[in-house]
């Protein structure tokens, strides 16, 4: 879905952050299976502070929850973060699909 190799596109960069979306993007790629945070840290290209750090935020707006199993916490969108996450692919794919207009420079006049 964030297809790095097809160069820098303007509007999704204007628009969105890259590692929040990126998250919540492999969070909803996963299906039913829940992750765990070094996965998902790799699998965005994120330091696993960083991850942390964001899987709190959107634990706090309510979009994941926690699962602890013995010593590995696992990490698993909520109804309102599978909502988002659909309705967040769905802009970033209109996102993809806008080019910039090629606009002439005016010429100076003499």
């Amino acid at each position: 879905m964030w297809n790095e190799k097809e160069g820098d596109n303007m509007a999704r960069s204007l628009f969105l952050r890259e590692k929040p979306v990126k998250l919540l993007l492999a969070l909803g790629s996963a299906g039913k299976k829940a992750k765990y945070v070094s996965v998902l840290s790799k699998e965005i290209n994120c330091t696993y502070s960083h991850t942390v750090r964001l899987l709190d935020e959107f634990s706090t707006l309510g979009l994941v929850k926690f699962m602890k199993v013995s010593r590995v916490k696992y990490i698993e969108l909520t109804e309102d973060g599978k909502d988002l996450t659909i309705q967040l692919e769905g802009t970033v794919r209109k996102l993809e699909k806008l080019k910039p207009l090629k606009q002439e420079i005016p010429k100076k006049e003499e």
